[in-house]
């Protein structure tokens, strides 16, 4: 099987929760990828993006503003599914254009964490169903199963995971990106109550705080589970495989 081809674009989408802005912080510190975080969700919300020093409103300038500025340096986005992304492939190329890649976590974990955060938290908002949508629409039209990322993988075997990662979407590792300057970003500085984890951290690490509200002792949060855990179970059933430890 041939090597696959570097990718111009590279995306990454998430459930909220789920580690993607620790992995957009990795690609940050790699410093070969113009990095954007959560462009189509800042669309949803009524924001508007920059790209090469345009104030953008629509997908459809985004994604031609990702294609202009990847002819000089590639792009890597990552975004979260608490909205539904997968009727953007209706409108534009994104199968075609973009490389997508998706990381997945235990939806115990996601969903406490997410309610801790936001205690309104919709059904749909917890986000594994609409991740699962565009893994499907790019599964379909392209013929192949995309990359998925197992962040609960991740954190044990940070190194080997992101090795396997580099590989299948055609971009060297570097193993310097593993680790990073903790401290606020300002990518992330509208939504920045969410990402104090990630702006804390220097690398790659699994939380262990237990959340005053869980799965286990609330109705709600387990009709959340119950109704994507089948989504989350798909998807990390094509889980990167790694080498033996």
């Amino acid at each position: 099987m041939s090597a696959p081809v570097r990718p111009a674009v590279l995306a990454l989408w998430s459930p909220p929760r789920a580690m993607s802005t620790a992995f957009f912080r990795m690609m940050v510190q790699r410093g070969d990828f113009r990095a954007y975080h959560e462009p189509f969700s800042e669309l949803a919300a009524g924001h508007h993006v920059e790209v090469g020093g345009r104030r953008l409103t629509t997908p459809e300038e985004v994604l031609r503003g990702f294609t202009a500025e990847s002819a000089g340096t590639p792009v890597f986005f990552k975004d979260t599914t608490e909205y539904p992304h997968a009727h953007l492939f209706d409108a534009l190329p994104l199968a075609e254009n973009v490389t997508h890649t998706f990381i997945v976590r235990d939806p115990r974990r996601a969903i406490e964490s997410h309610y801790a955060v936001n205690p309104e938290v919709k059904l749909a908002e917890i986000g594994f169903e609409h991740q699962y949508e565009i893994f499907d629409r790019v599964r379909r039209e392209t013929g192949r199963d995309p990359v998925v990322v197992d962040a609960d993988v991740l954190v044990e075997r940070p190194g080997d995971t992101v090795r396997a990662y580099c590989e299948a979407v055609g971009i060297p590792y570097d193993d310097r990106a593993l680790s990073w300057q903790s401290g606020e970003r300002s990518e992330w500085s509208r939504t920045s109550r969410w990402h104090q984890d990630v702006a804390r951290s220097s690398g790659f690490r699994q939380s262990g705080r237990r959340h005053a509200v869980t799965v286990d002792d609330s109705p709600v949060l387990a009709g959340y589970l119950r109704h994507h855990l089948p989504f989350y179970e798909e998807l990390r059933s094509r889980s990167l495989v790694l080498p033996a430890a």
